[in-house]
Protein backbone atom coordinates (compact mmCIF):
# COMPACT_ATOMS: atom_id res chain seq x y z
CA UNK A 1 0.00 0.00 0.00
CA UNK A 2 1.45 3.34 -1.09
CA UNK A 3 2.09 5.62 1.88
CA UNK A 4 4.14 8.40 0.29
CA UNK A 5 3.08 10.68 -2.57
CA UNK A 6 4.68 9.96 -5.94
CA UNK A 7 7.50 12.31 -6.92
CA UNK A 8 8.73 13.54 -10.30
CA UNK A 9 12.00 11.70 -9.61
CA UNK A 10 10.18 8.35 -9.36
CA UNK A 11 8.34 8.96 -12.64
CA UNK A 12 11.65 9.85 -14.30
CA UNK A 13 13.31 6.64 -13.02
CA UNK A 14 10.48 4.40 -14.28
CA UNK A 15 10.48 5.99 -17.74
CA UNK A 16 14.25 6.31 -17.91
CA UNK A 17 14.22 10.03 -18.60
CA UNK A 18 15.49 13.08 -16.72
CA UNK A 19 13.59 14.84 -13.95
CA UNK A 20 13.61 18.08 -15.96
CA UNK A 21 12.00 16.27 -18.92
CA UNK A 22 9.20 14.95 -16.69
CA UNK A 23 8.65 18.42 -15.25
CA UNK A 24 8.46 20.02 -18.69
CA UNK A 25 6.17 17.27 -20.00
CA UNK A 26 3.73 17.82 -17.11
CA UNK A 27 3.70 21.53 -17.93
CA UNK A 28 3.22 20.92 -21.70
CA UNK A 29 6.51 22.56 -22.57
CA UNK A 30 6.86 22.79 -26.39
CA UNK A 31 10.41 21.36 -26.25
CA UNK A 32 8.98 17.96 -25.22
CA UNK A 33 7.42 15.77 -27.91
CA UNK A 34 3.74 14.78 -27.81
CA UNK A 35 4.55 11.06 -27.35
CA UNK A 36 6.80 11.72 -24.32
CA UNK A 37 4.24 14.09 -22.83
CA UNK A 38 1.51 11.47 -23.20
CA UNK A 39 3.65 8.74 -21.57
CA UNK A 40 4.56 11.00 -18.64
CA UNK A 41 0.99 12.13 -18.02
CA UNK A 42 -0.36 8.57 -18.32
CA UNK A 43 2.09 7.23 -15.72
CA UNK A 44 1.55 10.25 -13.48
CA UNK A 45 -2.18 9.53 -13.52
CA UNK A 46 -1.67 5.82 -12.76
CA UNK A 47 0.59 6.66 -9.81
CA UNK A 48 -1.81 9.38 -8.56
CA UNK A 49 0.92 11.98 -8.86
CA UNK A 50 0.04 15.43 -7.51
CA UNK A 51 2.27 18.50 -7.92
CA UNK A 52 4.13 19.68 -4.81
CA UNK A 53 2.48 23.07 -4.44
CA UNK A 54 4.93 24.20 -1.77
CA UNK A 55 7.89 23.59 -4.07
CA UNK A 56 6.13 25.37 -6.94
CA UNK A 57 5.28 28.37 -4.78
CA UNK A 58 8.81 28.60 -3.40
CA UNK A 59 10.22 28.55 -6.95
CA UNK A 60 8.04 31.54 -7.68
CA UNK A 61 9.04 33.23 -4.43
CA UNK A 62 5.48 33.01 -3.08
CA UNK A 63 3.72 30.50 -0.83
CA UNK A 64 0.18 31.89 -1.21
CA UNK A 65 -0.03 31.78 2.58
CA UNK A 66 -0.81 34.68 4.88
CA UNK A 67 -0.17 34.68 8.61
CA UNK A 68 -2.55 35.97 11.27
CA UNK A 69 -1.44 36.78 14.82
CA UNK A 70 -4.19 37.52 17.34
CA UNK A 71 -4.31 37.83 21.13
CA UNK A 72 -6.92 35.10 21.71
CA UNK A 73 -8.53 32.84 19.11
CA UNK A 74 -11.22 31.82 21.60
CA UNK A 75 -12.67 35.34 21.90
CA UNK A 76 -15.88 35.76 19.92
CA UNK A 77 -14.67 39.08 18.51
CA UNK A 78 -11.57 37.52 16.95
CA UNK A 79 -13.48 34.41 15.86
CA UNK A 80 -15.68 36.66 13.74
CA UNK A 81 -12.64 38.46 12.33
CA UNK A 82 -11.00 35.10 11.48
CA UNK A 83 -14.12 34.02 9.56
CA UNK A 84 -13.84 37.14 7.42
CA UNK A 85 -10.11 36.69 6.90
CA UNK A 86 -10.50 33.07 5.78
CA UNK A 87 -13.51 33.84 3.57
CA UNK A 88 -11.66 36.68 1.82
CA UNK A 89 -8.33 34.86 1.53
CA UNK A 90 -10.01 31.70 0.15
CA UNK A 91 -11.49 33.68 -2.74
CA UNK A 92 -7.96 34.75 -3.65
CA UNK A 93 -6.59 31.18 -3.36
CA UNK A 94 -4.61 31.95 -0.20
CA UNK A 95 -4.14 29.69 2.82
CA UNK A 96 -4.35 31.22 6.30
CA UNK A 97 -1.90 30.34 9.06
CA UNK A 98 -3.31 31.26 12.49
CA UNK A 99 -1.48 31.91 15.76
CA UNK A 100 -2.34 33.47 19.10
CA UNK A 101 -0.03 35.53 21.30
CA UNK A 102 -2.11 35.24 24.50
CA UNK A 103 -1.24 38.93 24.99
CA UNK A 104 2.38 37.93 25.66
CA UNK A 105 4.90 40.24 23.96
CA UNK A 106 7.69 37.66 24.01
CA UNK A 107 5.49 35.01 22.43
CA UNK A 108 4.32 37.54 19.87
CA UNK A 109 7.95 38.13 18.85
CA UNK A 110 8.53 34.38 18.53
CA UNK A 111 5.41 34.00 16.39
CA UNK A 112 6.55 36.74 14.02
CA UNK A 113 9.86 34.92 13.59
CA UNK A 114 8.07 31.62 12.94
CA UNK A 115 5.75 33.24 10.42
CA UNK A 116 8.79 34.63 8.61
CA UNK A 117 10.47 31.22 8.60
CA UNK A 118 7.29 29.65 7.22
CA UNK A 119 7.62 32.06 4.30
CA UNK A 120 4.24 33.74 4.70
CA UNK A 121 3.62 36.29 1.96
CA UNK A 122 2.04 38.78 4.34
CA UNK A 123 0.79 39.19 7.89
CA UNK A 124 -2.42 40.38 9.57
CA UNK A 125 -1.97 41.42 13.19
CA UNK A 126 -3.94 42.53 16.21
CA UNK A 127 -1.28 43.36 18.78
CA UNK A 128 -1.21 42.08 22.36
CA UNK A 129 -2.28 44.35 25.21
CA UNK A 130 1.17 44.22 26.82
CA UNK A 131 3.18 44.87 23.65
CA UNK A 132 5.29 47.99 24.12
CA UNK A 133 7.82 47.61 21.29
CA UNK A 134 6.97 46.89 17.67
CA UNK A 135 10.41 46.36 16.17
CA UNK A 136 9.67 42.68 15.51
CA UNK A 137 6.98 43.78 13.06
CA UNK A 138 9.07 46.57 11.57
CA UNK A 139 11.86 44.05 10.86
CA UNK A 140 9.61 42.28 8.36
CA UNK A 141 10.12 45.17 5.94
CA UNK A 142 13.63 43.80 5.27
CA UNK A 143 12.04 40.59 3.97
CA UNK A 144 9.40 42.36 1.89
CA UNK A 145 6.60 40.93 4.05
CA UNK A 146 3.76 43.48 4.28
CA UNK A 147 1.89 43.82 7.58
CA UNK A 148 -1.68 45.07 8.03
CA UNK A 149 -2.94 45.75 11.54
CA UNK A 150 -6.57 45.67 12.63
CA UNK A 151 -8.57 46.43 15.79
CA UNK A 152 -5.61 46.63 18.17
CA UNK A 153 -3.17 48.80 16.27
CA UNK A 154 0.28 50.00 17.42
CA UNK A 155 1.10 53.65 18.09
CA UNK A 156 3.71 53.92 15.35
CA UNK A 157 3.67 55.91 12.07
CA UNK A 158 3.62 54.65 8.51
CA UNK A 159 1.56 51.49 8.92
CA UNK A 160 -1.43 49.97 7.15
CA UNK A 161 -4.39 49.46 9.45
CA UNK A 162 -8.13 49.00 9.90
CA UNK A 163 -9.70 50.14 13.15
CA UNK A 164 -13.02 51.12 14.64
CA UNK A 165 -13.62 54.72 15.73
CA UNK A 166 -13.45 54.22 19.48
CA UNK A 167 -13.47 57.93 20.29
CA UNK A 168 -16.83 58.51 18.59
CA UNK A 169 -18.12 55.25 20.04
CA UNK A 170 -17.22 56.44 23.53
CA UNK A 171 -18.87 59.82 23.00
CA UNK A 172 -22.05 57.97 22.01
CA UNK A 173 -21.81 55.65 25.03
CA UNK A 174 -21.29 58.45 27.55
CA UNK A 175 -23.93 60.67 25.91
CA UNK A 176 -26.39 57.77 26.10
CA UNK A 177 -25.84 57.53 29.87
CA UNK A 178 -26.05 61.31 30.31
CA UNK A 179 -29.42 61.34 28.53
CA UNK A 180 -30.61 58.73 31.02
CA UNK A 181 -29.83 61.16 33.84
CA UNK A 182 -26.42 59.91 34.99
CA UNK A 183 -23.84 62.53 35.95
CA UNK A 184 -21.23 60.51 37.84
CA UNK A 185 -20.09 58.17 35.08
CA UNK A 186 -17.11 55.93 35.68
CA UNK A 187 -14.90 54.13 33.17
CA UNK A 188 -12.99 50.88 33.53
CA UNK A 189 -10.40 51.40 30.82
CA UNK A 190 -7.66 49.17 29.40
CA UNK A 191 -3.85 49.11 29.74
CA UNK A 192 -1.99 52.33 28.93
CA UNK A 193 0.02 50.51 26.21
CA UNK A 194 -3.09 50.15 24.02
CA UNK A 195 -4.05 52.88 21.54
CA UNK A 196 -7.73 52.09 22.12
CA UNK A 197 -7.33 52.98 25.82
CA UNK A 198 -6.34 56.53 24.94
CA UNK A 199 -9.12 56.80 22.36
CA UNK A 200 -11.73 55.78 24.91
CA UNK A 201 -10.41 58.30 27.42
CA UNK A 202 -10.46 61.10 24.82
CA UNK A 203 -14.02 60.22 23.87
CA UNK A 204 -15.07 60.24 27.53
CA UNK A 205 -13.54 63.68 28.14
CA UNK A 206 -15.07 65.14 24.96
CA UNK A 207 -18.52 63.79 25.87
CA UNK A 208 -18.35 65.36 29.32
CA UNK A 209 -17.05 68.68 27.96
CA UNK A 210 -19.66 68.72 25.21
CA UNK A 211 -22.37 68.45 27.89
CA UNK A 212 -20.69 71.17 30.01
CA UNK A 213 -19.73 68.78 32.77
CA UNK A 214 -16.42 68.83 34.62
CA UNK A 215 -14.04 65.99 33.86
CA UNK A 216 -13.13 64.05 37.02
CA UNK A 217 -9.97 61.95 36.44
CA UNK A 218 -10.74 59.80 39.49
CA UNK A 219 -13.68 58.30 37.58
CA UNK A 220 -11.42 56.66 34.99
CA UNK A 221 -9.52 53.59 36.20
CA UNK A 222 -7.26 51.41 34.06
CA UNK A 223 -7.06 47.63 34.39
CA UNK A 224 -5.29 44.71 32.70
CA UNK A 225 -8.61 43.37 31.33
CA UNK A 226 -8.49 40.27 33.55
CA UNK A 227 -11.27 39.36 35.98
CA UNK A 228 -9.10 40.17 39.00
CA UNK A 229 -7.99 43.46 37.48
CA UNK A 230 -11.60 44.38 36.72
CA UNK A 231 -12.68 43.63 40.29
CA UNK A 232 -9.98 45.93 41.67
CA UNK A 233 -10.94 48.67 39.22
CA UNK A 234 -14.61 48.43 40.18
CA UNK A 235 -13.76 48.50 43.89
CA UNK A 236 -11.68 51.64 43.31
CA UNK A 237 -14.53 53.38 41.50
CA UNK A 238 -17.07 52.43 44.17
CA UNK A 239 -14.74 53.83 46.84
CA UNK A 240 -14.44 57.13 44.98
CA UNK A 241 -15.81 60.32 46.55
CA UNK A 242 -18.10 60.64 43.54
CA UNK A 243 -19.51 57.15 43.52
CA UNK A 244 -20.59 56.43 39.93
CA UNK A 245 -24.15 55.50 39.03
CA UNK A 246 -23.03 54.22 35.63
CA UNK A 247 -19.83 52.70 34.25
CA UNK A 248 -18.45 52.33 30.74
CA UNK A 249 -16.29 49.20 30.52
CA UNK A 250 -13.46 48.54 28.03
CA UNK A 251 -15.28 45.59 26.41
CA UNK A 252 -18.03 43.04 26.98
CA UNK A 253 -15.71 40.67 28.86
CA UNK A 254 -14.78 43.41 31.31
CA UNK A 255 -18.50 44.20 31.63
CA UNK A 256 -19.16 40.54 32.44
CA UNK A 257 -16.47 40.55 35.17
CA UNK A 258 -17.69 43.87 36.59
CA UNK A 259 -21.37 42.85 36.63
CA UNK A 260 -20.49 39.54 38.28
CA UNK A 261 -18.55 41.36 41.02
CA UNK A 262 -21.21 44.04 41.45
CA UNK A 263 -23.88 41.36 41.91
CA UNK A 264 -21.79 39.75 44.66
CA UNK A 265 -21.69 43.15 46.35
CA UNK A 266 -25.51 43.18 46.29
CA UNK A 267 -25.59 46.02 43.78
CA UNK A 268 -28.65 45.94 41.54
CA UNK A 269 -27.23 46.02 38.03
CA UNK A 270 -28.83 48.60 35.72
CA UNK A 271 -30.79 49.98 38.68
CA UNK A 272 -28.22 51.02 41.28
CA UNK A 273 -25.40 50.83 38.74
CA UNK A 274 -25.78 50.86 34.95
CA UNK A 275 -23.21 49.48 32.49
CA UNK A 276 -22.33 50.21 28.88
CA UNK A 277 -19.59 48.24 27.11
CA UNK A 278 -17.90 47.68 23.74
CA UNK A 279 -17.91 44.90 21.11
CA UNK A 280 -21.60 43.87 21.26
CA UNK A 281 -20.68 40.19 21.38
CA UNK A 282 -23.36 37.45 21.29
CA UNK A 283 -22.32 36.26 24.77
CA UNK A 284 -23.91 39.27 26.49
CA UNK A 285 -27.37 37.99 25.57
CA UNK A 286 -26.74 34.87 27.65
CA UNK A 287 -25.89 36.85 30.78
CA UNK A 288 -28.41 37.17 33.57
CA UNK A 289 -27.65 40.88 33.85
CA UNK A 290 -26.52 42.49 30.63
CA UNK A 291 -25.02 45.91 29.79
CA UNK A 292 -27.69 48.48 28.93
CA UNK A 293 -25.90 49.08 25.64
CA UNK A 294 -22.76 48.04 23.79
CA UNK A 295 -20.65 49.70 21.09
CA UNK A 296 -20.60 47.54 17.96
CA UNK A 297 -17.07 47.31 16.48
CA UNK A 298 -17.88 45.18 13.41
CA UNK A 299 -15.12 42.53 13.70
CA UNK A 300 -16.12 40.71 10.48
CA UNK A 301 -15.90 43.93 8.49
CA UNK A 302 -12.55 44.80 10.09
CA UNK A 303 -11.13 41.38 9.19
CA UNK A 304 -12.50 41.59 5.66
CA UNK A 305 -11.10 45.06 4.96
CA UNK A 306 -7.71 44.21 6.49
CA UNK A 307 -7.45 41.13 4.25
CA UNK A 308 -8.51 43.13 1.20
CA UNK A 309 -5.70 45.61 1.91
CA UNK A 310 -3.14 42.82 2.31
CA UNK A 311 -4.32 41.18 -0.93
CA UNK A 312 -3.91 44.51 -2.72
CA UNK A 313 -0.38 44.96 -1.37
CA UNK A 314 0.54 41.40 -2.44
CA UNK A 315 -0.99 42.00 -5.88
CA UNK A 316 1.29 45.01 -6.36
CA UNK A 317 4.26 42.79 -5.45
CA UNK A 318 3.20 40.03 -7.86
CA UNK A 319 2.66 42.35 -10.80
CA UNK A 320 5.72 44.47 -10.11
CA UNK A 321 3.51 47.56 -10.19
CA UNK A 322 4.14 50.58 -8.02
CA UNK A 323 2.88 50.15 -4.48
CA UNK A 324 0.41 52.73 -3.11
CA UNK A 325 2.26 55.92 -2.18
CA UNK A 326 0.11 56.41 0.92
CA UNK A 327 -0.57 53.98 3.74
CA UNK A 328 -4.00 52.45 4.08
CA UNK A 329 -5.72 53.91 7.15
CA UNK A 330 -9.29 52.63 7.26
CA UNK A 331 -11.56 53.78 10.07
CA UNK A 332 -14.89 52.02 10.55
CA UNK A 333 -17.58 53.98 12.34
CA UNK A 334 -18.83 52.26 15.49
CA UNK A 335 -22.49 52.00 16.43
CA UNK A 336 -24.09 52.06 19.86
CA UNK A 337 -26.56 49.19 20.23
CA UNK A 338 -29.11 49.30 23.04
CA UNK A 339 -29.69 45.89 24.57
CA UNK A 340 -33.16 44.61 25.30
CA UNK A 341 -33.90 41.67 27.52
Amino acid sequence: MQTKPTTIKEIAQILGISVSTVSRALHDHPSIGLTTRAKVKKLAGELNYEPNQTAIFLQKGKTHTIGVILPELSEAFFSSAISAIEDTAYKKNYTVLLAQSHDDEQKEKQLVEKMKNHRVDGLLVSVGKSTSSYQHFENLKKYNIPVVYFDRIPSIPNIHYVACNMEIGTIEAVSYLLKKGHRAIGMINGPQTMVATGERKEGYIKAMTKNRLKYDPSLIVSCDLTEEGTKKALDELLASKRKPTAIVTFNDYVALFAIKHATKLNIRVNKDLEFVSYANLPLIHYMENIPAASVEQFPYLQGQKATDILMDLLHHQDTGSTEPSAFYKVIIESQLVENKK
